[in-house]
């Protein structure tokens, strides 16, 4: 059951990252410059983003299947849109469209691997789902890329998207919420605290403002890179080939693949490692991203580009400990909500970075070096947000481990 609900999941995180192979081609298809072509991964992420509190509510009223059937249903339809979008406004209709289906596939199957596996399982299927997502990050970059430049632009995008109805049929004949007789509690409609009040306690958390900046801070210089600038980047600035580009995007899914795992099991055995685990990897990643920048002649050597890629694959793993900082900081009725509002850092920093980056080369007649340096002013802006909430989540989560230790204590008298 687990497993169709991430091939769900494998199959909308290709579609998500479609765009970042097709960047070029997309400029050419629909005529559009930098900025134009920067707000197609923009609108996606705004949807994604917008959309994460609201998914946890439906999944919590509607269940599990029914929100997949709806993401694979709307993400599929994206698919097949921007396959066959004859202007600019229809293509981005169309990703719009897709990142409304791909915000409701994440949360539903954390919630899935929550019904079919023990508790104790939790922390590992969680790492496993987001491996699977990576995966089809990989794939978008290995198969799609060749296929868009094998059949052309219609028949890669529209021959994709028949991978959404392959798991849209299997999630609708096979795919059950919950093990027989392991139906949950209904949810409440009545006497709980209202939206508002859920979101404005889980911010109030100073843990939770914590994960956010987190995630703001480490996730969004690979997104931009992935989604879409990356491949524009490495094929006009730096002169390589189409396919060293996509090896070296290539590189960067498989070293997040394997810092994930590392980073995982670092904090799960030492707790205190994370907040050195998340500031070195952003100040590493602005080293490595600064040195290239300021190559003499503009063109870094193929080490620096694949150190470069190597570090970048660490930016999503540190991020996921943002909700380290937030799980601890909220009690279990709002665990959802917390995750969420986490979950929108990253998004938020990915958004604001990919448009400046396409104004800046429209403006600068696309010049790299000053279009990639707006990264370095989030980052400083992340890290001065994480630094001034550091001790005051770390205050908070003491306090609540005191106190659930007394409460533990009590009960056991």
């Amino acid at each position: 059951m687990w497993g169709i609900g991430v091939a769900v999941y494998f199959v909308a995180v290709i579609f998500r990252t479609s765009l970042g192979v097709a960047g070029l081609d997309a400029a050419d298809r629909f005529h559009v410059g930098a900025s134009a072509l920067s707000v197609f991964s923009i609108l996606q992420l705004l949807v994604y983003a917008g959309m994460q509190i609201p998914v946890g509510l439906l999944v919590d009223r509607l269940g599990t299947k029914r929100v997949l059937g709806i993401g694979a249903v709307l993400f599929t339809a994206g698919q097949l849109g921007f396959a066959l979008a004859p202007s600019y406004g229809t293509a981005l209709a169309a990703r719009a469209l897709l990142g409304c289906g791909d915000a409701m596939t994440f949360i539903s199957v954390l919630r899935l691997g929550t019904r079919w596996f023990p508790a104790r399982r939790g922390p590992l299927v969680a790492q496993l789902a987001g491996l699977a997502g990576m995966a089809g990050n990989l794939v978008s970059t290995l198969v799609l890329s060749r296929m868009l430049h094998g059949v052309g632009w219609t028949a890669a995008f529209a021959g994709s998207a028949l991978a959404g109805v392959v798991v849209l049929v299997l999630l609708v004949l096979f795919l059950r919420d919950h093990p027989e007789g392991g139906e949950p509690a209904p949810v409440p409609r009545r006497g709980g605290p209202s939206v508002r009040a859920q979101i404005g306690d889980a911010w109030r958390e100073p843990g939770t403002r914590l994960g956010l900046w987190t995630h703001f801070t480490t996730q969004f210089p690979a997104t931009v890179f992935l989604l879409l600038w990356g491949m524009p980047f490495l094929v006009e600035a730096q002169g390589l080939s189409r396919a060293a580009a996509g090896e070296l995007l290539t590189l960067i899914v498989l070293s997040h693949m394997a810092f994930g795992l590392v980073y995982g099991q670092v904090v799960a055995r030492r707790h205190g490692a994370r907040l050195p685990l998340v500031l070195g990897t952003v100040g590493v990643t602005a080293v490595l991203w600064a040195v290239m920048l300021a190559w003499p002649g503009g063109r870094a050597p193929a080490g620096l580009l694949v150190a470069l890629c190597v570090v970048l694959g660490a930016c999503g793993p540190a991020s996921m400990i943002g909700f380290d900082f937030a799980r601890p900081a909220n009690p279990p009725e709002r665990q959802g909500t917390a995750s969420g509002i986490t979950n929108m850092g990253g998004f938020i920093a990915s958004m604001v970075t990919l448009f400046a980056v396409g104004v800046l080369l429209d403006a600068t007649g696309d010049d790299y070096r000053v279009a990639f340096s707006s990264v370095f002013v989030l980052q400083a802006l992340g890290v001065t947000r994480i630094l001034r909430l550091r001790r005051g989540a770390a205050r908070r989560e003491r306090e609540r481990l005191v106190a659930a230790r007394a409460e533990a204590a009590a009960a056991a008298v």
